[in-house]
């Protein structure tokens, strides 16, 4: 067990036995629909976790599109596609600070200081900063990109997030965030913490492929929306990737594919893929896809339901939004207030 997951589950008995003690930052970047990838490996964790009792900050990273894209397209329209995932799932603005990263001025100007702190070197030696700068999709990087890590640090500390849910692959930007609030402190600290370091909680989410067998993802078309309908689900799952064996097993170093259709009905059923799999036998791929499309259909189906149902009231997405950035922005401007006077330059 590496030195993460080991602090992982120390994490998880904490949160267990006194939830309350723990801030949570996560959220998306508005390009598009949310999709079953997105709920099984982050989304009914942040849910897990509000109704735990942990304090949830979920924040829409408007201007973080503008990270690997020239251009923020149709960004209304996704940042209220975000807002009716995020309802239908679960996530309650009564208990949870919903709010879009623009609307906080106060969080962007921690963003000069906290560039002080780091040097160019370990900015260009991050590598999720350089598997996004190889996928980017700008005609030339941008300065913005170089600066993504301090960008989330940002994000995270304006709040004073002691958790960040993330993935193994993340675990660098937060290392960063950790750095340059251990440096603020040292530097500004004068004997005392002004923020905290905040702690990974890992996920244990297992990685679903699309329906072309590679890693499901808005961009590529291969997902299936939360939002998609019964018979769309249906036509998707019906055109994706299997293999040439009729019997089907779950076996994921050799038969991917096949074994990732299995581990969304299993996710689905609250059962193994071993046990779908057995189920189906040698009944062969069409019998697959069909237990995964009635699986899915049927485990969306309230989610669904809800989302439509919120889809009426475009006033109560306004009004989460700005009750959201409301409370986000106290937040922002109390931890600001008290950077500047840790600064000296409290005017």
């Amino acid at each position: 067990m590496s030195a993460a997951q080991a602090r992982n589950a120390v994490l998880e008995e904490l949160i267990a036995k006194d939830p309350k003690q723990f801030r949570v930052l996560t959220g998306d970047r508005p390009t598009g629909r949310l999709h079953l990838g997105h709920y099984f490996g982050t989304l009914h964790n942040r849910v897990r976790l509000q109704d735990l009792g942990v304090e949830l900050f979920v924040i829409i990273a408007d201007y973080q599109v503008l990270t690997d894209r020239d251009v923020a397209d149709n960004l209304t329209e996704h940042v209220e596609e975000l807002v009716l995932d995020y309802l239908a799932i679960g996530v309650d603005p009564a208990r949870s600070t919903i709010f879009t990263h623009s609307a906080i001025p106060a969080l962007n100007q921690l963003m000069l200081p906290f560039l002080s702190l780091v040097s160019v070197a370990e900015l260009n030696r991050n590598p999720t900063v350089k598997d996004e700068i190889a996928h980017s999709r700008q005609s030339a990087v941008s300065g913005l990109m170089f600066t993504y890590p301090v960008h989330q640090a940002a994000d995270i500390l304006f709040c004073k997030a002691n958790l960040v849910p993330v993935g193994q692959d993340q675990l660098p930007h937060l290392e960063l965030t950790r750095t340059i609030a251990r440096r603020f402190n040292d530097r500004y600290g004068k004997g005392g913490a002004v923020f905290p370091q905040p702690d990974a909680l890992l996920s244990s989410a297992p990685l679903l492929l699309g329906t072309d067998g590679t890693k499901m993802s808005k961009s590529r078309g291969n997902s299936i929306a939360l939002a998609a309908s019964a018979d769309e689900t249906a036509r998707l799952l019906k055109g994706a990737k299997t293999d040439s064996e009729r019997h089907i097993t779950y076996d994921p170093a050799t038969r991917p594919e096949v074994s990732s259709l299995l581990l969304l009905a299993a996710l689905c059923q609250g059962r193994t893929p071993q046990e779908v799999a057995d189920e189906i036998g040698s009944a062969g791929a069409a019998a697959l896809k069909k237990t995964v499309t009635e699986s899915v259909n049927e485990y969306l189906a309230p989610i669904r339901a809800r989302r439509a149902e919120y889809a009426q009231d475009r006033d109560l997405l306004r009004q989460t939004l700005r009750e959201g950035n409301e409370r986000a922005r106290a937040a922002a401007d109390a931890t600001l207030s008290e950077v500047r006077a840790a600064m000296n330059s409290h005017y």
